[in-house]
């Protein structure tokens, strides 16, 4: 990571490609991004069937509570372990706060954070921030470019879970879909796959 400047922002020609397929030695890649905002839902029985096989035919109402969570999510490429957190709000602090949970889960070696350029993100709070903590650098990808960033389709399989009406069980929700995924972390790899090797079975046909 040589020519990085700081406060924790690496320069704009830093091709986030690079460090996917290219990790600089004692140097831990991690993706991040936030969900949201989650709202909770509550919704009344739905109408079922009726006895001869028509639906009923009944009006169904709901409504959203007032409570929002966000989610934040950090995807460590290495090995496809990714860490989560909740909260109320998406500002610095909590941006902040989520930076301090990657500092301790990943507790050797320098980290590069992979993120978009959002406010909470680039402002002057978190840039003093990252000062008191040098281990912690910034690479942003383009605008309009989030495919870039590989939280992305990690959270196409968090949301495959489904979340519950309060918040408090999405928080709930939220730590035990992180700890499934987990379990079954596997190395994320840049790039498509090589086709598998087709192997030709040797086919003999006999005339009677």
């Amino acid at each position: 990571m040589g020519g990085v400047e700081r406060p924790g922002l690496c320069p704009k020609g830093t091709a986030v490609v690079d460090l996917y397929t290219r990790t600089p030695a004692d140097t831990t890649v991690v993706c991040v991004d936030e969900l949201g905002p989650l709202i909770p839902r509550a919704y009344p029985a739905q109408p079922g069937w009726t006895a001869d096989g028509n639906r009923v035919k009944e009006e169904v109402a709901y409504w959203r509570e007032p409570e929002k969570t966000w989610v934040y999510g950090g995807l460590r490429i290495r090995d496809g372990h990714a860490v989560t957190m909740c909260a109320e709000r998406r500002n610095c602090t909590c941006y902040q706060d989520f930076l301090t949970l990657l500092e301790q889960d990943n507790p050797a070696g320098d980290i590069v954070v992979i993120t978009d350029n959002l406010f909470s993100h680039t402002s002057m709070s978190t840039r003093d921030w990252l000062v008191e903590h040098p281990r912690i650098r910034q690479v942003f990808i383009s605008k309009n470019a989030f495919w870039l960033n590989l939280q992305e389709p990690w959270w196409r399989m968090f949301r495959r879970q489904r979340l519950p009406a309060s918040s408090t069980d999405i928080r709930t929700a939220t730590a035990v879909a992180t700890s499934q995924l987990n379990a079954k972390a596997k190395p994320w790899v840049w790039g498509r796959p090589p086709p598998p090797k087709r192997i030709c079975k040797l086919t003999r046909i006999y005339g009677i």
